[in-house]
């Protein structure tokens, strides 16, 4: 059977996660959309000229929501980058009322495919996107996915193999709650060199708060240096698609709906072709939990704000 995948947004990180499944062989039919022709059909060109010095063929078909209707990924790369740019708070809810209008309107498209697949919101603020999209897509709640704090669970890592001198996938663990300001790094998952950082960091003199801050702001250092963030954040949407396709059952944090929160937020998850595929519980600290219902409250009200927004 053809593997399918759906790029909905061919910005600077739609065109990345692309790239990506082209160079890789990953899909064997690529469904490119866009609102802007011009820029999603020269992309089209410009990747199937590229097709003739890789080693796998895809082929690539432009703004047919109809072809979604098999797909078994679509990712959500819609965004407007600008408004990031021009906010100066480091807030990705700067692109709230852009983007929940784009959902008003993709996700009956979407729902109308026929589409039953599994979709991978990468669309900022990440966890209210991904809410917005369940709602308007109606689909089973563990076929629609964040891509959440994949991404800034990589930025710790990153971090904490910087202070050890290690290569980042030396080191598990994962950030909580919310892709946004009220993420934290549960340290009480992080490991490496076989102990928990909590025992390696007084012994190296590791300040674990400013390596939580580290990971938190990597987007804003990147985004403040070249006016996008796209190939730490589309490695991970990748990632998380070729688990669903292959049916890995890996372990990942991405944005999921959990029901003792009543909201979508990243945490930990088995993942395979149906989405998430089985829930698991963290053996989290007092402060861990209280900080992960702080995120979950954030989370639901702006999520309830913005409801109220559409329905007015």
């Amino acid at each position: 059977m053809a593997r399918k995948i759906g790029v909905i947004g061919i910005g600077n990180v739609g065109s990345a996660i692309a790239h990506h499944i082209i160079v890789q062989g990953i899909a064997d039919e690529l469904v490119l959309i866009d609102q802007d022709t011009a820029k999603v059909e020269a992309d089209a060109m410009d990747f199937t000229d590229a097709l003739a010095n890789l080693e796998n063929h895809t082929k690539i078909i432009v703004n047919d929501f109809s072809a979604l209707a098999d797909a078994d990924v679509v990712f959500s790369s819609i965004g407007n980058i600008q408004l990031a740019n021009d906010n100066q708070t480091n807030d990705r809810f700067a692109e709230l009322p852009y983007n929940s209008a784009a959902v008003r309107e993709v996700a009956p498209k979407i729902k109308a495919s026929g589409f039953n697949g599994v979709l991978i919101v990468i669309t900022n603020p990440c966890d209210v996107i991904t809410a917005l999209y369940q709602k308007y897509t109606d689909l089973p709640k563990n076929q629609v996915i964040g891509t959440g704090t994949l991404l800034d669970s990589a930025r710790m890592k990153r971090a904490v193999a910087g202070e050890l001198k290690l290569d980042p996938r030396s080191v598990s663990g994962y950030n909580l709650g919310e892709h946004g300001n009220s993420q934290f790094t549960a340290w009480s998952t992080v490991r490496a060199l076989g102990h928990s950082i909590s025992e390696i960091a007084p012994q190296k003199d590791i300040s674990l708060s400013t390596l939580d801050q580290v990971a938190r702001d990597g987007g804003f250092v990147v985004l403040k240096g070249k006016h996008c963030t796209n190939y730490g954040i589309s490695a991970a949407a990748v990632h998380l698609a070729k688990d669903i396709i292959g049916d890995a059952h890996s372990e990942l944090p991405v944005s999921n709906y959990r029901a003792e929160y009543a909201t979508y937020l990243s945490y930990p998850a088995i993942i395979g072709k149906n989405g998430i595929e089985e829930k698991i519980q963290l053996d989290l600290t007092e402060d861990e939990k209280e900080k992960l219902q702080l995120s979950a409250d954030f989370i639901k009200q702006k999520f309830a704000e913005t409801i109220a927004q559409d329905q007015s």
